[in-house]
């Protein structure tokens, strides 16, 4: 029985967020209520990237000083190319940089540097999500003063995310960059964030609030959708038909808040995908993502 049916079939209880009750909305940010295969794709990107490092055997580089903070560069050969940060999903509590590679191909093989983040997540920072937001602003603004370093051009620098990992860039793009790191205002030139987060009300309300301790200064300081004037880039955003009505609709709501506010925004609906299938489209230049993501950074389909 689907999730959908399953709810239709048992008592509904009061009414918690919107027109669902606790467990409809205890389902509505668990993925694996929507996605039967979630395990099979994992052990996918797992393996795919550990194939992917092998062949392009990245960097390994400390952006910080905790053991937590560190990436995995991919370059290119182009000469002052962009550089893509990614920055990986596991419902803030679990995810790697390592199992998170496999996109490395498509933007090595378009002319543009890979940078995948590692992060502490949220058990490890005791339930708060502002060590983990920290630590990834930490990250960009690395990417950012380095970038000459490794061929890199600092003036093209975009962001990538899926689930958790789409938050936390939300977050990334309302970053103070001037008053908290003396960069200038447009460090970021583009975001595809894929199946995220923009409005944290409802998921304080599920069952993540069992380990993320939630407060009303989180809330409201780490839901980017509160804060559009902060954004001054193009922002693409992406959900699949089959993921669960809450991550469908906070995509759908982020994207028509931009659209309200005047900003640049486009909305890629995945047809037949759930949550844990579309982020594989990024690593195909024809693909979903691939396609949007080239796109955004001005890149051509790579050899």
């Amino acid at each position: 029985m689907s999730a959908a049916a399953g709810a239709a079939a048992r008592q509904k209880g009061p009414l918690v967020w919107l027109d669902m009750d606790q467990q409809a909305l205890d389902d509505a940010y668990d993925q694996a209520v929507y996605a039967p295969n979630s395990a099979q794709i994992a052990k996918r990107r797992t393996v795919n990237s550990a194939e992917v490092r092998v062949r392009l055997a990245p960097r390994r580089l400390a952006y910080g000083t905790s053991p937590h903070e560190m990436l995995d560069l991919y370059t290119t050969a182009t000469p002052n190319a962009p550089v893509m940060v990614f920055i990986h999903g596991g419902a803030w509590r679990a995810g790697s940089a390592a199992d998170n590679a496999e996109a490395a191909d498509l933007f090595v093989n378009a002319g543009a540097h890979y940078a995948v983040l590692d992060f502490v997540n949220v058990i490890e920072a005791g339930g708060s999500l502002f060590p983990m937001v920290e630590q990834v602003r930490r990250g960009v603004a690395w990417v950012y003063n380095n970038a000459r370093s490794f061929g890199g051009d600092p003036g093209r620098l975009y962001i990538a995310g899926r689930s958790s990992g789409s938050h936390l860039g939300g977050v990334v793009l309302i970053t103070d960059w001037q008053k908290d790191f003396g960069l200038p205002p447009d460090v970021v030139k583009g975001a595809l964030l894929s199946s995220g987060m923009y409005d944290l009300e409802p998921v304080r309300l599920s069952k993540r609030g069992a380990y993320v301790k939630f407060t009303d200064a989180m809330e409201e300081e780490l839901s980017t959708q509160r804060h559009l004037e902060r954004i001054n880039c193009p922002v693409v955003l992406a959900h699949g038909t089959y993921e669960t009505p809450e991550f469908q609709r906070q995509t759908r709501a982020f994207a028509a808040a931009l659209k309200a506010a005047g900003k640049d925004v486009k909305l890629i609906v995945g047809e037949g995908y759930n949550h844990f299938e579309i982020p594989e489209t990024m690593a195909n230049p024809y693909g979903l993502l691939g396609r949007a993501v080239l796109e955004l950074m001005g890149l051509k389909k790579g050899a």
